[in-house]
């Protein structure tokens, strides 16, 4: 099976943390350094993004065509976050959900304020470029949350579990894609993640908290942790001489051991599948290798272990997670 290839984008930052003018000053680097890469021209006279979402919003447009949809929700929350100056003069890809989209979870532009993380929420629907549908292919393509959206193209277009139901809006500064469902970033760290999936992954939390590499894992990264399951602690045991349980960890040299096996399984940065093809893969602690046919991992005492298919790409706010069922030994 050959990897799932995506449209890149090769200015993105992906390490872009959530304050307003962090944010303008990655938008005005993007901005700029696309230039070279991407050969669109600008019509300066058209509207922009936001423009645009508002001209959906006027007395004579929705009297005249009842049945184009309304941003007034989205609207308001770029207003009140201060995102919609930033979504007005960056060079940006917006998936506009429409206000039946934010209904559906009992919100309107009464109440959208209210709502925690809403300017991460928001921005978890734009892309730091201009990405039109043709551009797009089957995988992930990161946001400017940090957080990847997933693009699925086997019936229509669909963003996460959204449709989209008007594409290619362009307008001056980019282009906007209608969705019908509010896309929802993750919001539970890798730790929190982890703790979530209890019992399943209750040693792996266990081995974090004995290591000190809980702190770490819980407010560092972005990482991508390849992690193994309780019965994949379970059974690695048994290959270690010494050591029948966690608790015959004991000593420094015992902690320093575990902590070295954790780290050959975290990778730095957000790696999603679509991302991997066939070969090395470099963590924190030496590489193993990955064959994408077999869905499997060779680490460096040539031990096979299987990726679990549907327990790919579990998103966390400061990474990804790919369920294993063997433990890595470097």
């Amino acid at each position: 099976m050959k990897p799932i290839k995506l449209f890149k984008f090769p200015n993105l930052n992906l390490f872009i943390p959530f304050s307003l003018l962090t944010l303008l000053l990655t938008l005005s680097i993007v901005s700029c350094s696309t230039e070279e890469t991407d050969a669109i021209e600008l019509n300066t006279t058209e509207p922009s993004i936001v423009e645009v979402l508002k001209s959906y919003d006027t007395p004579e447009t929705t009297d005249r065509r009842n049945s184009r949809p309304t941003f007034k929700t989205l609207n308001v929350a770029l207003a009140r976050t201060g995102l919609a100056g930033v979504v007005s003069s960056n060079r940006l890809t917006v998936f506009a959900p429409t206000d039946e989209a934010f209904e559906a979870l009992g919100l309107n532009q009464r109440n959208i304020t209210t709502v925690p993380n809403l300017e991460e929420i928001l921005l978890y629907h734009v892309l730091g470029d201009i990405v039109f549908s043709s551009d797009l292919m089957n995988g992930f393509v990161p946001t400017l949350n940090g957080a990847a959206v997933q693009v699925n193209l086997e019936n229509g277009v669909m963003i996460n579990e959204s449709n989209v139901i008007a594409a290619d809006v362009q307008v001056r500064n980019g282009v906007i894609h209608v969705i019908d469902q509010v896309l929802l970033p993750p919001s539970d760290n890798l730790l929190e993640l982890a703790e979530s999936f209890d019992p399943e992954f209750s040693i792996l939390v266990d081995v974090l908290e004995l290591t000190g590499l809980d702190t770490v894992i819980a407010n560092n990264g972005p990482y991508t942790v390849f992690a193994p399951t309780n019965d994949a602690f379970v059974a690695v045991l048994s290959e270690l001489d010494g050591y029948d349980s966690l608790e015959d960890f004991d000593t420094p040299e015992d902690i320093e051991l575990l902590a070295n096996v954790l780290l050959y399984h975290v990778v730095g940065g957000r790696v999603y599948s679509s991302d991997l093809s066939s070969g090395p893969v470099t963590t924190l602690n030496g590489d193993f290798q990955l064959d994408l046919i077999t869905l499997t991992l060779t680490d460096a005492n040539n031990r096979e272990v299987g990726l679990v298919p549907e327990l790919l790409n579990v998103q966390a706010t400061n990474g990804v997670v790919h369920v294993i069922d063997r433990v890595l030994l470097p």
